[in-house]
């Protein structure tokens, strides 16, 4: 490493712990969640938020779509950064879940903060990570991670060659059809009950519709609404408020262009789900699954 690289960014993994004895025992009213809705990560947390009911008991306070600060991070959250860390190097991102005691960060790792909303204060709500399901449910989100996430990143990337790009559509259809293969056997990804997964899944079909597929060509656009199974659960899930009440679609648009530098494909023009005719009470979505 020269002597000009950037300093380490710290990473804030405090745990929401049982008891008092843990630093952050799981207090109601104590904590605070800082979520930008136009971030995967975020919207995950938002969505998990609203489907165990901690309106109350954890309060939420929305950023901007798009980072307002010269590095990337967030003006707001620059205070707590500072305050967690002495003189912070790196940009104030979300997601943030904030101690309102102390003034300082608990935790900005997703993976972790998901785990204790549900496990610390979720005793009344759905059970996203029921007994003996975490390794299936970190199989999906590997699945929608490394291989539907990335790939589709890769598909769409300019200046790639055609085979590199045929390369990472195989890649990209193949995860898809292991979602399907799961959907066709049951209402969610693990089976018949909602879990962690499904919010993963779901949100990751989010972004591959009105992130990626603007840098996709059209068949290779069309070959993904190809999984009738899949994208009817998208629209099942999206007539649902905990997931529809936290879609926001210009703020999506906003950040994608305001980072995106690709140009724009002709898949850009297949829409995949209208996720614009839906409100969070409409009950309804419309799924458009386009055949060549």
């Amino acid at each position: 490493m020269s002597a000009t690289s950037p300093k380490a960014v710290p990473s804030f993994r405090s745990r929401i712990g049982r008891d008092a004895r843990s630093g952050y025992p799981a207090v109601p009213h104590r904590y605070r969640l800082h979520l930008a809705l136009s971030c995967p990560r975020c919207l995950r947390i938002a969505i998990t938020h609203s489907l165990l009911g901690l309106e109350d008991a954890l309060p939420m306070t929305l950023l901007p779509a798009v980072p307002d600060a010269p590095d990337g991070g967030y003006l707001a959250l620059r205070p707590l950064y500072e305050a967690s860390s002495h003189q912070y190097p790196g940009p104030a991102v979300a997601p943030v879940l904030s101690d309102g005691w102390t003034g300082r960060i608990v935790s900005t790792h997703a993976p972790d903060i998901l785990h204790d909303l549900t496990r610390r204060f979720g005793a009344r709500g759905p059970r996203l990570y029921p007994d003996g399901a975490d390794a299936q449910i970190e199989t999906i989100g590997r699945l929608c991670e490394q291989v539907i996430g990335a790939a589709a990143q890769r598909a769409g990337r300019s200046g790639i060659d055609a085979a590199a790009r045929g390369t990472a559509l195989t890649t990209l259809l193949r995860g898809l059809d292991a979602l399907e293969r799961r959907l066709s056997c049951g209402q969610h990804v693990l089976g018949e009950e909602l879990t962690a997964a499904d919010v993963q899944v779901w949100v990751t079909l989010v972004q591959l519709d009105t992130v990626h597929r603007w840098h996709l060509d059209a068949e290779a656009v069309y070959r993904i609404t190809d999984h009738p199974h899949l994208w009817s659960y998208a629209g099942r899930l999206a007539a649902h408020p905990a997931f529809a009440s936290h879609l926001d679609l210009d703020g999506i648009a906003r950040r994608h262009h305001a980072h995106c530098r690709g140009t724009e494909a002709a898949g850009a023009a297949v829409r995949i789900v209208d996720w614009v005719r839906y409100a969070p009470r409409s009950g309804t979505v419309t799924v458009t699954a386009m055949k060549p």
